[in-house]
């Protein structure tokens, strides 16, 4: 016999049918999702932030080029799974139920995360570390993978239909915000304990800081109620039995998951990546700045321009996702090589600077001179670096601010988790995730040349990756994207 529905359920599915659900319940949705979300993406990022680091640490010294590349195809791996994550925990979203998904992912994450920063050195365990590296990489990525969809599906299923891209983008913002609090955590860890002793113990601490943001995190999530839409299909035995082929084998769900990947989110997962984390990979390591002025530079532009994610979001309400979205996959193509370009001139160069030291005298009594000390410092010029950098990040607000919108209104409910986050994560995940590994072999390759233009701008191949996948997808999209919004969603 079918049950009828809880009156909580009840009441939240009639509030979200009139469009009048309560804007404090809203928020309380918004919170518990995003602050779940900012703890994921803290936990993958700092991974990546450490990459220079990690390379000493887990993998042979013998060849520095080589360390970091495999760090960086260990920070890809979790990319590259992603995709996968989305579709085991797609699955599970749209047959078990949002709310229990999205605690096991944070508990996966948060777990393997905390395990990284507990893995002996190679100089340890020998190949053992790389290997226990990669694998929680990949169980992070799987984690990942299934994150995303499901608090951007959750928040979405609660949200007025007039007001969905407002609502969906504070979720947009979690990326963003994960990878601040990362880069303050680390800078502010390197600040209290010192440098030697940041590189060679005190990047575990990150890591392990995890475990308490987890514990915060899931206590926050536990207390959240099912979404009232995905309730609803439940109590009347609508709930898709086989998400995976009613998602890829239905023909007209399969165009539109096709859709959503070539047409939005390859190219705005390499609009995002290099406007945020390559471009502060890209300051560390190819221009040399120390962590610290280069983590000013991106928090500032960060911080400067995360509110432009709400605000786009709200704008595709009323006039559209589309249009927005690619107008800054546009940007994106225009201007990212001139935007590093500018990056390189306002770097400056090393300049070694010296430094009286006074003369000493040694044990027998006789003068030794003094040796000038020789300082390297980098001649940067702070707040036009910031302006560059919060132009990329701008970029990314406009392509990732009403995207979670778009995405949820192609799909029906049955199938919604499973057919937003397999496209998303394969945007991301893979074209997106792979820009710091494929720009940096790209930048290596254009520096090993005998000479020529590409020798001389090598710096700057890594970008040819990125700006055409973002030229591929801003075509297709304008071709085949239909500006649908405020929308009732699909049942």
């Amino acid at each position: 016999m079918e049950q009828s529905l809880t009156p909580g359920y009840a009441a939240a599915l009639a509030a979200h049918d009139n469009n009048a659900t309560p804007t404090k319940k809203i928020w309380q949705v918004i919170t518990a999702s995003s602050v779940g979300t900012v703890i994921e993406w803290y936990d993958f990022y700092i991974f990546g932030s450490l990459a220079t680091i990690i390379a000493t640490q887990f993998f042979p010294k013998t060849n520095p080029l080589a360390a970091l590349l495999s760090t960086l195809a260990a920070f890809a791996v979790g990319f590259v799974v992603r995709p996968f994550g989305a579709v085991v925990f797609g699955r599970i979203g749209d047959m078990v139920g949002r709310k229990y998904t999205f605690l096991l992912t944070l508990l996966l994450m948060g777990g393997a995360t905390f395990a990284i920063g507990l893995i002996p050195n190679y100089a340890s365990i020998g190949v053992m570390a790389p290997v226990l590296v990669f694998t929680l990489r990949v169980v992070q990525g799987l984690a990942l993978g299934g994150e995303y969809g499901g608090a951007t599906t959750y928040v979405a299923e609660h949200a007025p239909d007039d007001r969905r891209g407002y609502y969906t983008s504070f979720i947009q913002t979690t990326a963003t915000i994960g990878l601040f609090v990362s880069i303050a955590v680390l800078v502010g860890t390197r600040l209290a304990v010192g440098d030697a002793a940041f590189k060679e113990w005190g990047w575990r601490v990150p890591f392990l800081l995890s475990s308490v943001l987890l514990l915060a995190s899931y206590i926050i999530r536990r207390r959240l109620n099912e979404s009232p839409l995905f309730e609803k299909a439940k109590q009347e035995g609508t709930v898709s039995t086989s998400p995976l082929r009613d998602s890829f084998v239905e023909p007209e769900n399969r165009r539109l998951v096709l859709l959503a990947l070539f047409g939005a989110t390859m190219g705005q997962g390499v609009v995002w990546y290099t406007g945020q984390f390559y471009a502060y990979f890209f300051l560390q390591t190819v221009l040399k700045l120390e962590q610290i002025p280069a983590s000013i530079i991106l928090c500032v532009a960060l911080l400067a321009a995360t509110p432009f994610f709400v605000y786009f979001g709200g704008l595709s309400d009323r006039i559209g996702r589309k249009r927005i979205i690619m107008t800054g996959m546009l940007c994106g193509v225009l201007f990212t090589f001139p935007i590093f370009y500018g990056l390189t001139q306002y770097a400056g160069a090393a300049v070694e600077k010296t430094a009286a030291v006074p003369a000493t005298v040694d044990a027998a009594g006789a003068v030794v001179a003094a040796v000038p000390a020789v300082m390297v410092a980098h001649d940067y010029h702070l707040v036009p670096m910031i302006a560059l950098v919060f132009c990329l990040v701008l970029f990314v607000t406009m392509v990732y601010g009403p995207i979670a919108a778009y995405l949820v209104e192609l799909f029906p409910t049955k199938v919604r988790y499973t057919s937003l986050s397999v496209p998303y994560h394969i945007g991301n995940g893979i074209f997106g995730g792979l820009v710091p590994l494929i720009s940096t072999a790209l930048v290596a390759y254009a520096a090993s040349q005998p000479g020529g233009f590409l020798k001389q701008h090598s710096i700057y191949f890594g970008l040819v990756y990125p700006v055409t996948i973002a030229a591929i997808c801003f075509l297709y999209g304008s071709a085949k994207m239909k500006d649908v919004r405020n929308v009732k969603l699909m049942n």
